[in-house]
């Protein structure tokens, strides 16, 4: 039997209420519903244990995001382990909505799977999908449009007689509005008549633009008695626009991801609409604490789904407040809004300035005073060493990505550097006395730290990892810090291909002592020269940063280290 119709949702529970700012101005309140523990994890290469879900839960809790959609307790183990799990979490602001679809076709209410499954999944929130198209319900489901009405009034009214608050997103609704208006309007007045305290209209297929997504939002608003919510793809790269139009048409809630995670090309991407809607549109989303916090919270979300950040993100990309061309830097040393549309450290990243043939002496100078070097225009360093950064960036050098590099070449013309040792000799051996043999890789190498000679020899499983372990080895005696350090990246590229085997090549290493992380860069026509070059200047930039001295002998002697 039906349940009894819960009461509607009232015009004051759905619109939702304005907060005071610190100007003492009202901002209204725009809901942040998060939906990467479901929808995001339907991305390629996307996959979270229960343990990840749990703390990106957490995560999202402590930044100030309204409600965490944990997934789907009806289609697999792992969803109903995390809502069993996040029972034991005491989140401090968000909610947590379960997710599932309306009733099957014919099938009552109380004895559809799914809806049951989600009311023992013991979330106070359930987010349920149904059809708006005309198109779906005809083919998809294959039902009348009359039955599709009564699949979505009364399963959010059975959901609401056991107590869950309900979320209706309506699948596809763009598209059924643009197909068939008043019937895709009658599924959210179906959907609040059941009881629904928010609608949320989805672009499912990310294909419209904003001026459709507003218009739409529009009609909805004035036909229907609830908040409005938006939920958008990113399958024309309109996701975000298309989320913010709604916003400025009424919606007052948003589903997106973080980072945009999802299938095909991606949901909303909360980390853009965040600031967007904060810091440019003067909506209050998360506490304005939270907002330094969000490059972190991105950076935390794409480790656990084990994705690379990407470095031109909006807001939180490496590279988004990077700065190259040399009248760009010397513009913003003196005012940094010329070329920057927010601070940086309002979400929580920083400012860069990068060295290349494209620099100029501001680049330089900027660089030198983050290692704490203040030089002048009229410098005959800064000459020497802009000249001598474009002549190297033509020979193949790469600085970008090699800032260490660099770093030891302006202290070098600056008399800041000592040498942590000085190479006497190497030598790198390869031995394959059988087709089916692997080969087998010793280097040998001779070093100066002070007035002690050091040589030792080493084993690797490649010419370049033997030329490594050679070296650690070697200065390991002198120098213990050097433990700390590992070499956690190694790429090489060919940069004339027409070449051949004669090319030259750039070799870009990146190492770290656990705690940051450094590039530094080598060039040859020889690939086992090129990685001295960039290795060397790796091992010499993390003694500095670990700040080795080294050794005494008899503080040697002691240890069992030989002369």
């Amino acid at each position: 039997m039906t349940p009894p119709r819960a009461p509607r949702a009232s015009c004051g529970e759905g619109r939702m209420e304005t907060t005071m700012s610190s100007a003492a101005e009202q901002r209204q309140k725009i809901e942040l519903y998060d939906t990467t523990l479901r929808d995001g994890t339907q991305g390629e290469g996307i996959s979270f244990s229960v343990e990840d879900k749990v703390n990106v839960a957490i995560r999202l809790d402590q930044f100030g995001i309204d409600f965490i959609e944990g997934g789907f307790p009806g289609s697999n183990p792992k969803d109903a382990e995390f809502f069993e799990r996040i029972k034991d979490v005491q989140l401090i602001h968000a909610k947590v909505a379960a997710f599932g679809s309306t009733r099957r076709a014919h099938v009552a209410v109380e004895d559809d799977e799914n809806l049951k499954a989600l009311i023992r999944s013991g979330a106070k929130v359930a987010t349920i999908f149904g059809k708006s198209w005309t198109f779906h319900v005809t083919d998809a489901l294959r039902t009348t449009l009359d039955e599709n009405l009564r699949m979505i009034e009364e399963s959010v009214a059975f959901l609401r007689f056991h107590g869950m608050d309900v979320i209706y997103d309506a699948e596809h609704f763009f598209d059924g509005y643009f197909a068939d208006r008043e019937y895709a309007l009658e599924t959210l007045e179906a959907a609040v008549r059941g009881g629904a305290s928010r609608v949320v209209l989805c672009d499912t297929n990310g294909g419209r633009l904003p001026h459709e997504v507003a218009e739409a939002v529009r009609a909805v608003r004035e036909r229907i008695p609830a908040a409005i919510g938006i939920h958008t793809h990113n399958d024309s790269g309109l996701a975000v626009a298309n989320a913010l139009a709604a916003v400025r048409e009424g919606a007052v809630h948003v589903q997106g991801t973080m980072n945009g995670y999802g299938e095909r090309s991606g949901n909303c991407d909360l980390i853009q609409v965040i600031p967007n809607l904060q810091l440019k549109m003067g909506y209050a989303c998360v506490p304005p604490e939270s907002m330094p916090k969000l490059t972190e919270l991105s950076r935390f979300v794409s480790e656990l789904a084990n994705m690379r950040p990407d470095p031109r993100q909006p807001f939180v990309g490496k590279s988004v407040f990077a700065h190259k061309g040399g009248a760009h830097v010397s513009a913003i040393l003196r005012h940094p809004e010329t070329y920057e549309h927010i601070p940086p450290e309002a979400v929580g990243n920083q400012r860069r300035v990068l060295v290349s043939e494209l620099s100029g002496g501001s680049n330089i100078i900027y660089k030198a005073r983050e290692y704490g070097v203040e030089l002048k225009k009229d410098s005959p360093v800064l000459r020497k060493v802009t000249e001598t950064i474009k002549e190297l960036e033509h020979q193949g050098y790469h600085f970008e990505g090699a800032e260490a590099s660099f770093e030891l070449l302006l202290k070098r013309e600056l008399g800041l550097y000592r040498p942590f040792f000085e190479l006497l000799g190497l030598r790198v051996t390869i031995d394959k006395r059988h087709p089916e043999d692997e080969p087998v890789v010793e280097a040998t190498i001779k070093v100066r730290v002070g007035e002690r000679v050091l040589h030792t020899a080493a084993d690797g499983n490649g010419p370049v990892n033997a030329l490594d372990m050679a070296l650690r080895k070697a200065l390991e005696e002198a120098y213990p810090e050097i433990r700390r350090i590992k070499l956690v990246d190694y790429k090489v590229r060919v940069l004339n291909e027409r070449a051949g085997t004669g090319a030259k090549v750039r070799v870009l290493i990146t190492q770290s002592d656990g705690k940051k992380s450094w590039g530094t860069v080598g060039v040859s026509a020889n690939i086992i020269e090129a990685s001295w070059r960039a290795l060397a200047d790796g091992i010499e930039y993390g003694l500095i940063h670990v700040d080795a001295t080294p050794m005494p002998l008899a503080q040697r002697a002691e240890a069992g280290g030989s002369a």
